[in-house]
């Protein structure tokens, strides 16, 4: 293993223990405590984002992150379709206030708000609430870390140059193996579902986590930005940590809430 190849994993590696601590005390509390979780993650995703694309300061900026908190906490208090409406009074509020990019603050709001208040929807499942969202904590980490050694150990072509020179398919291949098989772990040590199953929409929401990553380093090259932010040290900002969760989650809950019952039961 090369020294420079390696040179930011410690930082990386410290940084992720730590914040992974506190969001797993937050998701095995549950209730308000895991609302609350991602409802800060997603009110500083919303301020990053309108740090990224220029948009100005003021009474947008407030409702921006506002509704994007207020859309996860409406969904933990009732139900998911009011964090949705949250969602649509902020865009609403945002096309009459916006007057800078208006149209990657609504996405930003909508996709954000969305992502956030769908993972705590899956929190919320009485029976497999917790394991669900630790199954997509683990496969999103799975599908990284796979993609991260993957792509230096291995190597080979570039996935997607122009928008992301550091993804390769190695890597690409190696973080969707990974999560089948800490998915399939999961569910034999965890609920005892069938395996297979699991390990199959594991692997697809690998997929999704990294499609998610992707997107957001293409809004990142447009916009000509290195980081999100430098909130979090070794990976940028929170947008830069979570946006593999984001699309993996919106995958796994529009899996859950289609179906009408959980991941782990087929």
């Amino acid at each position: 293993m090369s020294g420079t190849r390696f040179a930011d994993l410690r930082t990386r590696t410290l940084a992720g223990l730590g914040l992974g601590a506190v969001a797993l005390a937050a998701v095995a509390a549950g209730d308000y405590w895991s609302a609350a979780l991602f409802a800060v993650a997603g009110g500083a995703m919303a301020w990053e984002l309108r740090r990224m694309t220029g948009a100005g300061r003021g009474a947008a900026e407030w409702v921006m992150i506002g509704a994007t908190m207020l859309a996860v906490l409406a969904t933990e208090m009732m139900r998911l379709r009011w964090g949705i409406a949250v969602l649509g009074l902020g865009a609403l509020l945002l096309l009459l206030l916006e007057r800078h990019k208006t149209g990657w603050q609504v996405f930003g709001l909508v996709y954000i708000g969305l992502a956030m208040s769908a993972v705590d929807g899956l929190r919320n499942d009485p029976l497999y609430g917790f394991d669900a969202v630790l199954w997509l904590f683990l496969t999103v980490i799975a599908s990284d870390v796979g993609g991260y050694f993957g792509g230096r150990i291995v190597g080979g072509p570039k996935l997607w140059p122009r928008v992301s020179p550091k993804k390769t398919w190695a890597g690409t291949v190696a973080g969707m193996a990974l999560a089948a098989i800490v998915g399939a772990f999961f569910s034999r040590w965890t609920t005892g579902t069938l395996v297979e199953e699991v390990a199959t929409v594991s692997a697809v929401t690998a997929l999704m986590s990294q499609a998610g990553d992707i997107g957001e380093s293409a809004v990142k090259r447009h916009f000509r930005v290195k980081d999100s932010s430098r909130l979090i040290p070794g990976h940028g900002g929170v947008l830069d940590r979570l946006d593999g969760l984001m699309a993996a989650g919106l995958f796994s809950a529009v899996i859950t809430f289609a179906r009408g019952t959980s991941l782990f039961i087929w």
